[in-house]
Order: C-alpha cells, then structure tokens, then sequence
C-alpha cells in the first residue's frame, strides 16, 4: 500500500513539474513597461541624434540602468501579487531566452565604439533588444513577441535611415512601443 501512495505522489509531482515547464511567464510588467517608455522618450529628446561621442553613448546607458531598474522592480512586484516564482522553471526559461541577444547588444555596443560607428548603435540595440523581446516573449503572453517584433522593425528601419534619424527610431522602439505595449499588458494581464 505504501508504494502505491508513494507512486502516486510521485506521479503528482511529475504532473506539478510539467505544468510548471510549460507554463507562461505572466510576470511581464505593464505599467512597468509604460514608466519605461517614458523614460526612453525623455532619453531621446536628451541625447538628440546620433554622434560619435561617448557622452550621446552615456545618457542612452543611464536610461537601460533606469529602466532596467523599472523592469525588474516592475517584475517583482507582479510576481509577488500573482505568486509567480521568479526562481521557478517559466521565469528561468524567460530569462534564459531574453538574455543572450541583450549580451551580444552589449558586446556589439564595445565594438561599434571602437570602430567609430557609434552613430549606428540605435539599429543594433533595437535588433537585439527586440529578438530578447521576441525569444523571451514566446514564454509569455502574447503581445510580448509583438512587442519584441515591433523593436526590430524600428532597428531594421534605423539602419535604412540615415543616422541623424536614429534617435527618433530609439524613441518609437524603446518609447511608444513600451508605452503601447505595457498599456495592453496592464489592461489584459494585471498591472
């Protein structure tokens, strides 16, 4: 008898376990991605277009430590009220999806500073953000992905405009797309 409570407890678990595994990371935030959009707009009016200093470089940076800020505070906070582990499988997978390409956009972002082609940063930091976005956000719910496409648009369109127009483009990714996107993530998935 003991052997059949302990299978079936085991069964249980494995059961658990896979509906954890495939379940989606509902923790994405949505006022969280609005304060964030906000923050890039201010960003964009800031640092103007595109130049080969280091100080245009420097004001972008601030805003990602800003709104990474925003982010995860923003995530921490939507996890807590929806009992969403942050260390649990959806969250792990997320992260493991999201982070590669943020990696190579700071990787690339060292590279193009010595290469002198810091004016061109804007196209690469929305490719890469964006395919996070996208890979990341095919674990969650649906505008993720979206929004994630919609940044590598804008980083695909920075590219085949001239330069000077780079920090618009910055602005309509990082910007109106949070704004946008974390709008309908407030409105269909809870804050």
């Amino acid at each position: 008898m003991d052997s059949l409570h302990e299978r079936a407890a085991d069964n249980l678990r494995f059961i658990r376990d896979a509906v954890a595994r495939a379940g989606e990371f509902t923790a994405v935030p949505g006022w969280g991605g609005v304060a964030m959009g906000a923050t890039a707009l201010v960003t964009a009016a800031v640092s103007g277009p595109p130049r080969d200093d280091f100080q245009w470089v420097e004001i972008w940076l601030v805003d990602a430590v800003v709104a990474f800020t925003i982010g995860l505070a923003s995530i921490v906070r939507k996890a807590g009220r929806s009992g969403m582990p942050l260390a649990g499988p959806a969250a792990r997978r997320f992260m493991l999806a999201f982070a590669p390409p943020l990696v190579a956009g700071a990787l690339l972002t060292v590279v193009f500073i010595a290469e002198g082609l810091t004016p061109r940063l804007p196209g690469v930091w929305l490719l890469l953000y964006g395919a996070g976005v996208s890979s990341g956000g095919a674990l969650s719910v649906r505008i993720v992905p979206l929004l994630g496409a919609a940044c590598m648009l804008a980083g695909v369109a920075a590219f085949a405009s001239p330069v000077a127009w780079g920090h618009l483009y910055l602005a309509t990714g990082f910007g109106l797309c949070h704004i946008v996107g974390g709008f309908i993530i407030a409105r269909k998935y809870g804050g």
